[in-house]
């Protein structure tokens, strides 16, 4: 059987899998016709460009099989855009290009896809057990599919049947307008105008890890919410430095979710007084982060009505699953005025495999190999 290579490019870590596959390969929703073969992870930044990354790889996949792999076709998912085959990762230094790339790895056929188009040829590839639905309909093969995932930033795109399967077409929805429903959510849109001296608050800015940074100060700073835990200062005092010495540390959004999980966890104890463990500013942080969130999906909705399935992807989704599981999602989802009904048909999944992208850059190499 022929070989792909697929790839996940990111700007910290890159994914690298070799799959034998079967053609014809068509893109269509459960289907994932590929067997991997050879899989490894490399700090992206210990490279100068991905060729030599891949020519390393190929060699450790050759000793590992035991003969070097041909490969008819290669794959990567990039985070960042991709344009005319071209492709530029500034934090790495990249410039990538697939006909060099063609050329360089001697590989008759590469191709380079944004890695949240990569995410929605990905949701085609999941099994039932890589999913946890939030709201059960059943599915119309007729009807596009949506996907949203915040996790750096927030990207939305749809996919759409055509000729028995689907393609993937990804948007630029995180830059729309952040539109506040509540006095709490207008008091947010007016500190981030005031603070970062914004004339246009996109919903990226509230929807995705910095938006739960942003959502936190905002409870800290304007409404004095609650007093600040030792630990989630900590975070932004290390957050901080990092900027100030351009060490890049971790985001404060991973201390906000962890503390608002720990207080979750709390709540949900009974017959004992746990006030004192609980951090409240985390956990309405996290609140208002899962009911922007719901919104904004359950506005993604309306605009497709995607009776295929809306997939939540990213970073977070998963992460944070019992407080998207509690409710306030959804209630956000289908708070559309009279025309909520439309969007109980809508089945909703969040997305538990990590690797999402790079099933999709396999699934969409497999279907390349077999034109």
């Amino acid at each position: 059987m022929p070989i792909l290579l697929a790839g996940d490019v990111g700007g910290t870590k890159t994914i690298l899998r070799l799959v034998e596959f079967s053609p014809p390969i068509k893109l269509q929703s459960q289907s994932l016709p590929v067997d991997a073969l050879y899989e490894k992870t490399y700090v992206s930044a210990s490279f100068s460009d991905l060729h030599l990354m891949v020519e390393e790889f190929l060699v450790e996949a050759g000793t590992q099989l035991g003969s070097a792999p041909s490969i008819k076709v290669a794959c990567f998912g990039i985070a960042g855009p991709v344009v005319e085959r071209r492709s530029e990762l500034t934090n790495l230094g990249w410039s990538l290009n697939a006909d060099l790339l063609e050329t360089k790895l001697n590989i008759p056929t590469v191709a380079l896809l944004n890695d949240f188009e990569a995410n929605g040829y990905g949701v085609l590839g999941l099994e039932p057990s890589e999913l946890s639905t939030l709201q059960t309909a059943v599915p119309h093969p007729k009807y596009p599919i949506a996907v949203i995932g915040a996790g750096t930033g927030l990207g939305e795109g749809f996919l759409i049947p055509e000729n028995g399967c689907y393609e993937v077409f990804p948007g630029e929805g995180g830059h729309a307008d952040f539109a506040p429903q509540t006095s709490e959510e207008y008091g947010l849109c007016q500190y981030l105008q005031k603070r970062d001296r914004l004339s246009h608050v996109s919903i990226e800015r509230v929807v995705s890890g910095i938006g739960i940074v942003s959502i936190y100060q905002y409870l800290r700073d304007e409404v004095k919410l609650a007093p600040e835990s030792e630990e989630v200062s900590a975070a932004f005092d290390a957050w901080r430095k990092g900027k100030e010495t351009h060490t890049h540390p971790q985001s404060p959004a991973a201390a906000i979710s962890k503390h608002a999980m720990l207080s979750q966890d709390v709540s949900t104890n009974t017959g004992e007084d746990n006030t004192d463990k609980k951090d409240i500013l985390c956990e309405r942080a996290l609140e208002m982060f899962v009911q922007l969130y719901g919104s904004e999906a359950g506005n993604l909705a309306l605009k497709i009505l995607p009776y295929g399935g809306l997939y939540i992807t990213g970073g977070i989704a998963a992460k944070i699953l019992p407080l998207m599981k509690k409710g306030d999602f959804l209630e956000a989802f289908l708070n559309k005025g009279r025309v909520s009904t439309l969007l109980k048909k809508v089945p909703i999944h969040v997305v538990l495999n990590p690797k999402v992208g790079l099933i999709g850059a396999a699934l969409y190499a497999a279907r390349l190999g077999s034109m």
